[in-house]
């Protein structure tokens, strides 16, 4: 799914709640509220859907005309993170 081109019905699928395009509209939005709707967002995304893909295509789309607004920041913040996927916990991450 290319960011260019896409349709409402592909962003009703990256965004089945409308929680990132809303969050663009709200005036003096804060990281950390930004973030909080992010994680909603990330618990809500329907199966099938490739969060990465869904986070790119989003900032790409919703983020061009914002650069500077917050969730165009924890957008990269959340594709950086899904970019470098990282094990936590379990025996083999326990110095022997």
């Amino acid at each position: 799914m290319t960011s260019e081109a896409i349709t409402d019905a592909q962003l009703a699928t990256l965004d089945p709640k409308g929680l990132i395009r809303e969050s663009y509209r709200i005036e003096g939005i804060q990281p950390g509220e930004c973030r909080s709707i992010f994680l909603d967002w990330a618990l809500s995304l329907p199966d099938g859907v490739d969060s990465r893909q869904a986070i790119v295509t989003l900032r790409d789309y919703l983020g061009a005309a914002y650069p500077d607004h917050p969730m165009t920041s924890v957008l990269q913040e959340g594709q950086d993170a899904a970019a470098k996927p990282r094990r936590r916990g379990g025996w083999r991450s326990r110095t022997r």
